[in-house]
């Protein structure tokens, strides 16, 4: 994917890898995301891959393969949705919204094309037609952690519209902010939808069959994921954040990984990472040698509850 004409704006500066093709900031980082909590800007978010999937079958198909209930899913109502593997390990995630015609979905940058290849393998007789179409439209996002798909060639019309920009980094301290997961950032190819907080978001837990269900459900019915997903309140003195996949560890021993990292204009610098699920919550850990406290995202003893008690 080419860069996006967002970054001809002048104060754009590049994000990193995967997000190099969009801006990270505008030049007021911690502006820019006070403007996004209050309203009137959007996110340039064009360089995730957009997926089309159509015809009359698409969402009883996508609900048969799916973790989500997207039987009868009415048009405008935006949904998550995971793939998995037999195992219940994460191998898709996408966001997706119907428009009466056609299924919308958005996926990681440099994701759609794996994701096009297996729903492809997957058609057998259904009448489904599925396109990557990322070269003819882009995801915005918008105040309140929402987004839009628009045509590609509207986006240097946008700030007329819309308002001027922000920077990706403002949505990304706002989406660890709110506990919310990138698959293949915050995940990784062990990850299942229990540890990372997903059951009820992009998994139904009243659905029928699919694949990796029944790991899904053991660990919802049993509890205690083996790992869980943390917010991690970082120490401000120090002048830099974790990168990606950076060791976590709990004295002297690596308990998890650091995900993805950013300043927030209130909270500070903040992560989220996985750790293991019988880390102590109230213990420090070191993310990259980086002092952290935790913020408690997905309970160590979840599923419990919904165990039955034996008199």
């Amino acid at each position: 994917m080419s860069d996006s004409p967002l970054l001809a704006i002048h104060g754009a500066v590049a994000g990193d890898a995967p997000d190099n093709a969009v801006a990270a900031h505008y030049g007021a980082i911690t502006a820019e995301q006070r403007r996004l909590v209050a309203g009137g800007t959007f996110v340039d978010l064009s360089h995730r891959d957009v997926v089309t999937i159509s015809g009359p079958d698409r969402l009883t198909w996508l609900h048969s393969l799916t973790t989500q209930f997207l039987e009868n899913l009415a048009p405008a109502v935006p949904t998550e949705v995971l793939l998995l593997s037999p195992q219940g390990r994460i191998e898709h995630g996408f966001s997706g919204i119907d428009d009466g015609e056609t299924f919308w979905a958005h996926t990681e940058p440099g994701a759609g094309a794996a994701l096009v290849e297996f729903l492809d393998r997957m058609k057998f007789f259904m009448q489904v037609d599925v396109q990557l179409v990322t070269d003819e439209w882009a995801v915005i996002g918008l105040p309140g952690l929402t987004w839009r798909i628009v045509p590609r060639a509207s986006l240097p019309e946008l700030p007329a519209e819309l308002g001027d920009p922000v920077g990706l980094w403002a949505w990304e301290a706002l989406r660890i902010e709110a506990g919310m997961v990138r698959i293949g950032l915050d995940t990784d190819d062990k990850t299942i939808p229990n540890e990372v907080g997903l059951l009820g978001v992009a998994v139904h837990l009243d659905k029928g069959c699919y694949r990796g269900q029944e790991t899904v459900a053991r660990v919802h019915t049993l509890g205690r994921p083996p790992r869980r997903l943390v917010r991690l309140l970082l120490d401000g003195s120090v002048d830099h954040l974790p990168p990606h996949g950076a060791d976590v560890t709990l004295d002297g021993v690596r308990v998890g990984f650091v995900g993805t990292a950013a300043r927030h204009h209130e909270l500070g610098p903040i992560a989220l990472a996985m750790v293991k699920r019988n880390v102590d919550i109230g213990a420090t850990l070191l993310a990259d040698g980086v002092a952290a406290a935790q913020e408690v995202l997905v309970d160590p003893e979840a599923g419990l509850h919904v165990r039955p008690v034996l008199s």
